[in-house]
């Protein structure tokens, strides 16, 4: 790959990782009410899942799609459907308290899985791997989009839980608690809109 196009690459990862969308509002969420170490493998399972999304759509796993076309309407509702009920768990949470979380955060698995029905994530790697991966050397490329997503996810995800952590104080008050996770709630279900209606 050209100097100039992996620049182009990691710029695109920079934008999609770092842009708000489903897994950063619910990262951010996460920061809030549990801190950055119990967020972690929440953080983990969306950065490897998206890296192996993307290698095996890049490797083939679209033919399945393509076969079974209804398949991926499907994820897309389903996918809908299960970020409206993390949206409601976000806004019905309480105040947080130091040293008192109540419930626990999502965990990597359960991170690694929701990649599969994240409209933004689709579209991010559907995106990168006709931009990127189409070459000669196609699996080569398809490594090389998967691994610099994984990389470059690290970070501009991390952004999003450290935020979250550093209001932990400030959303001790019962009344900024509530306004933050409904406000939340709204931008976790306005982030998949555009995707569903597309």
């Amino acid at each position: 790959m050209r100097p100039d196009v992996f620049l182009a690459l990691v710029m695109f990862c920079v934008v999609a990782g770092v842009t708000p969308g489903p897994n950063n509002m619910m990262l951010m969420a996460s920061g809030v009410n549990y801190g950055v170490r119990r967020t972690l493998p929440h953080l983990c399972g969306v950065v490897v899942g998206f890296a192996l999304m993307v290698a095996l759509v890049g490797l083939g796993l679209d033919a399945i799609f393509r076969l079974a076309p209804w398949a991926l309407p499907f994820m897309r509702w389903a996918g809908a459907a299960y970020l409206l009920w993390l949206a409601w768990r976000i806004a019905t949470s309480g105040a947080v308290k130091d040293g008192v979380v109540a419930g626990r955060p999502l965990g990597a698995l359960g991170a690694a899985a929701f990649q599969w029905i994240n409209p933004k994530g689709w579209v991010m790697a559907v995106s990168a791997l006709t931009a990127y991966a189409v070459s000669a050397s196609y699996a080569t490329r398809v490594a090389v989009v998967a691994l610099t997503c994984l990389v470059v996810s690290l970070p501009c995800s991390g952004v999003w839980v450290l935020f979250g952590a550093a209001m932990r104080r400030f959303l001790a008050d019962p009344r900024r608690a509530r306004a933050f996770n409904w406000t939340m709630a709204t931008l976790l279900v306005a982030s998949i809109a555009p995707v569903l209606w597309e």
